[in-house]
């Protein structure tokens, strides 16, 4: 008797769990489609667009530079083009920490304008997934599903309804 209990009590959540409609949601495709996160997306390149002629002008700066050196090689000392060399050197290990600075500030940009719009997308993921009658819902690209009996992709709805809400 106690064995036939272990039995359904492990055969039980197997059936429920058969019974179970799974949606999913890829975040990213949300992200980039609704309208709000196209505008964020257009701030953020605008400002790397910014940040981009900034390092251009310096790495063409130091290509002068380089370009300046080869050319009076021949009749610099030892110790004029020591010191230009490291002057190059010097201005290109700024760039360089200044790239890895753009970096992080338009990653923190991101993480910034994003985490409102995540916030929002929370409720809209609920509501689409209680009107679809869907069980459980899963972002897609984080924990991708191999397979489900009954799943249903949300991620046009979820876009639908969130650019309806938040316009």
């Amino acid at each position: 008797m106690k064995v036939l209990t272990l039995i359904m009590a492990l055969l039980l959540p197997m059936t429920i769990w058969g019974a179970s409609v799974v949606g999913k949601v890829d975040i990213q495709r949300v992200l980039v489609t609704i309208k709000e996160g196209k505008a964020v997306r257009d701030k953020l390149k605008k400002r790397f667009d910014e940040k981009q002629k900034i390092v251009k002008k310096e790495e063409a700066a130091i290509r002068k530079l380089q370009e300046d050196l080869k050319k009076q090689a021949m009749v610099l000392n030892d110790k004029a083009k020591a010191k230009k060399e490291k002057e190059i050197q010097m201005r290109f290990m700024k760039l360089q920490q200044q790239t890895m600075g753009f970096q992080k500030e338009i990653q923190s940009l991101e993480n910034k304008y994003k985490k409102p719009i995540l916030n929002k997308l929370r409720g809209i993921i609920t509501e689409v997934s209680k009107k679809a009658g869907v069980d459980m819902t899963f972002e897609s690209s984080t924990a991708p599903i191999v397979y489900a009996k009954n799943e249903k992709d949300l991620t046009d709805e979820i876009i639908k309804e969130y650019d309806k809400k938040f316009k």
